[in-house]
């Protein structure tokens, strides 16, 4: 009985801790047309959609970790082709894992690259040497 127990316990969903999210003023996508074999980036704001082809683009909503900016964007896209009359996708894309969401069509491909965090990396500058200074030594054994 405590060996099922136990079973059940290590088998059971563990939650993960909630990561605090920030939203973006917008992001970038990236276009791919599979025929053409065109590739294009999109920096769209919140909100703002653009044409390609028969599609309709537009970023929706773009949120990334707040406690490391650099990280895993996740971004709300809705896809409307002109000759449907429903979204052909609309959903949460996620840059890390582009395939878990992806927007299934022949001809064109979508994902997420990023949001504007505002994050820029810090540039990195090499210690300035004093010519003046000995040179350390090194006594081995």
């Amino acid at each position: 009985m405590k060996r099922l127990l136990l079973l059940a316990l290590l088998l059971a969903p563990v939650p993960m801790a909630a990561q605090d999210m920030a939203s973006a003023p917008g992001g970038t996508l990236r276009f791919l047309d599979k025929v053409t074999g065109r590739v294009q980036d999109l920096s769209l704001s919140r909100g703002q959609s653009v044409a390609l082809g028969r599609l309709t683009v537009q970023m929706d909503e773009c949120r990334f970790p707040r406690d490391n900016p650099a990280a895993d964007a996740q971004a709300h896209v809705t896809v409307v082709d002109t000759t449907a009359t429903r979204p052909m996708f609309t959903g949460w894309m996620l840059a890390s894992s582009p395939a878990l969401s992806a927007m299934d069509h022949p001809r064109y491909d979508i994902w997420v690259l990023s949001c504007d965090s505002g994050f820029v990396a810090p540039e990195v500058t090499e210690p300035e040497e004093d010519p003046d200074a000995p040179l350390e030594e090194i006594n081995e054994g």
